[in-house]
């Protein structure tokens, strides 16, 4: 059997491969519910029901081309901390990893694919790529479902298209979305308005984590809200579009900052560095706010010679999970906020101070 440890790139490989607009644009997902004809829904399934289902499904996907070596496991036989590592690398939500018996995951080599087995639909599986790729993962997710649909028996109705555990998952059961780091806008005061008229559009603003979660790091996920009575490439096209429009007013305002308000800038970059810098104790959460700040500053040039794959690694290592594996020990939470002040004061001290480029003068 395979380790999942094992089986995981690297926080630096999961966290150094690039994308167009990946300034911007962390990552794009596509996600397809799907459910099996003969079979009540996860919720609805006795625990003998969802075990067959997951022995059914999981062959299936592991056998497709685009899954060969990957790595399937039943959730029961995954630690908490593993669920949690695969939630914060966002291959799994945070309600498959409450799944006990029954439910499973298979995820490729490279991260690009993760099949969740028994979820809230019998699969929901996922293609996701760095930076602004909404389109590619779409066609790599359907090519996905065009060689599970030669297998299995999904529920599927003439009119209603695919049949799902929630109605706003019915007809394609597709769900497009990007993570999206807009700091220009929050400083900018200006997220909200994007937010409401985005709404207005039909598509969800969420957290870092989805549903319910809050946008840490200035982290936002937009996605589509209904599935029913559109093609698939008219919601990735619409997606496509609002997102285009996202990146363009970020820019803006990180531009019009820069040239109407760069004390301002520079102060919140400035002191985001002296924190994480010489912080002896800090939060998981205080520790991605101050990163998102760095990661803005990385940007626009402050830092001279620093990576954006650095701050992106450690806004990864800095999370409980992963900062709890690193370690090997079991940690309570005051305890973790110790060992990741360590691990960013001893990653960033070869970054140097910020240097501040007010236009029109030189560096100060």
């Amino acid at each position: 059997m395979k380790d999942i440890h094992s089986f995981l790139c690297s926080p630096a490989e999961s966290t150094h491969r690039h994308g167009p607009n990946d300034r911007i644009v962390m990552s794009s997902r596509v996600r397809l519910a799907r459910n099996l004809r003969e079979s009540a829904f996860p919720g609805w399934a006795k625990k003998p029901e969802r075990v067959k289902v997951w022995e059914t499904i999981q062959p299936a996907v592991s056998a497709l081309p685009e899954m060969a070596d990957s790595f399937a496991e039943a959730m029961d036989n995954l630690t908490a901390l593993d669920k949690q590592i695969l939630v914060e690398r966002h291959l799994i939500s945070r309600e498959h990893a409450a799944k006990n018996v029954g439910s499973g995951v298979v995820l490729n080599h490279d991260e690009t694919f993760c099949v969740m087995i028994n979820e809230e639909d019998h699969l929901r599986m996922q293609a996701l790529r760095p930076g602004f790729q909404i389109r590619e993962a779409w066609q790599a997710v359907d090519r996905l479902d065009s060689g599970l649909e030669k297998k299995l028996n999904f529920a599927f109705d003439n009119e209603l298209g695919y049949l799902t555990a929630c109605p706003t998952n019915l007809g394609t059961g597709i769900r497009v979305s990007a993570m999206l780091h807009l700091p220009g806008l929050v400083l900018a005061e200006q997220i909200n308005p994007i937010v409401q008229s985005v709404n207005k559009l039909g598509l969800a603003v969420r957290g870092l984590y989805g549903e319910g979660t809050e946008a840490l790091g200035n982290v936002f996920q937009v996605s589509n809200q209904m599935t029913l009575g559109e093609s698939e490439m008219v919601i990735v096209e619409r997606l496509e579009k609002v997102m285009a429009q996202i990146i363009e007013h970020e820019e803006n305002a990180r531009q019009t900052l820069l040239e109407k308000k760069p004390k301002v800038v520079f102060n919140h970059i400035g002191r985001a560095y002296g924190v994480l810098a010489n912080a002896h104790s800090i939060s998981s959460k205080e520790t991605m706010n101050l990163l998102s700040l760095m990661r803005l500053g990385v940007d626009l040039e402050l830092f001279p010679g620093a990576h954006r794959g650095l701050i992106d690694e450690l806004f990864l290592m800095t999370q409980p999970a992963h900062l709890q594996k690193s370690l090997s020990d079991k940690l309570s939470a005051e305890e973790r906020d110790l060992v990741r002040a360590d691990m960013v004061r001893d990653r960033l001290k070869n970054v140097s101070r910020p240097v501040t480029k007010p236009p029109g003068s030189a560096a100060n």
